[in-house]
């Protein structure tokens, strides 16, 4: 059965945009767990341009079920990380100018400093994931630094704007999973998942949690947060592998 982590940034992106106290991220997660997500997903980058030190803090003493930090390399990250000690820690790269996470990691350029962190944070009891590209020598190198899981980039796929570049996406996703299996990895995805698209992905077997943000939280402004987690997620079990 495939789980649902919904990611909460872009509450606190709305929260910034006036510098108030408005919409509290910590609240939204709250609703996206009576809405049934099994997890709740968070980046606290090193701008701290949408969710801050506090609301980690609080994230980390409210949420009751996994609670999974997106966060750079950067020392000053890991030593909270390492503080904080969520259930997970999903290693991501991060360039100041971008409005959001964009392709993958570079765990084979960046190989002596991943296991130096993935090191350091397993240490403290903190499951580590690692979001990458769906490519086969990124995926081997996430398994040999000691991730112990993995989230697919699925933009190849979202950003796609034909039914063949989409199969195309979906076959490359599909042998990523296999060999993320091989490797001993639990695979994720997330990137450009929305109710219109996310169907196709959701039926690859193989995919264990999905990392879902944006389009929860644009739904969620006409229907309400819970209720829009809870359609996310019916989507994602009708469309499952049997």
């Amino acid at each position: 059965m495939p789980l649902l982590g919904v990611n909460i940034d872009h509450v606190a992106t709305v929260r910034q945009a006036r510098r108030t106290d408005e919409p509290d991220p910590v609240w939204a997660a709250v609703q996206a767990e009576l809405g049934g997500a099994d997890g709740i997903t968070f980046h606290l980058r090193e701008d701290r341009r949408h969710i801050n030190d506090r609301d980690a803090r609080l994230l980390k003493e409210t949420v009751a079920t996994k609670l999974n930090m997106e966060m750079a390399a950067a020392d000053e990250i890991v030593a909270i990380a390492a503080e904080l000690r969520p259930d997970q820690c999903t290693l991501v790269p991060e360039r100041r100018e971008e409005l959001t996470t964009e392709g993958g990691l570079d765990v084979v350029g960046h190989r002596e400093r991943m296991t130096r962190v993935v090191s350091r944070l397993r240490e403290v009891g903190i499951v580590m994931s690692a979001f990458i590209e769906p490519i086969e020598d990124q995926i081997v190198a996430s398994a040999e630094v000691g991730f112990e899981g993995i989230e697919l980039w699925t933009g190849g796929y979202a950003h796609a704007t034909s039914d063949q570049d989409r199969g195309a996406a979906l076959e490359v996703l599909r042998r990523a999973i296999a060999v993320g299996a091989e490797q001993g990895l639990a695979v994720h995805a997330g990137h450009g998942l929305t109710y219109r698209n996310v169907a196709p992905v959701a039926a690859l077997p193989g995919f264990v949690e999905f990392n879902i943000g944006h389009s929860i939280v644009a739904r969620s402004v006409f229907s309400g947060l819970a209720s829009a987690v809870r359609e996310m997620k019916a989507l994602l079990l009708r469309h499952a592998p049997k």
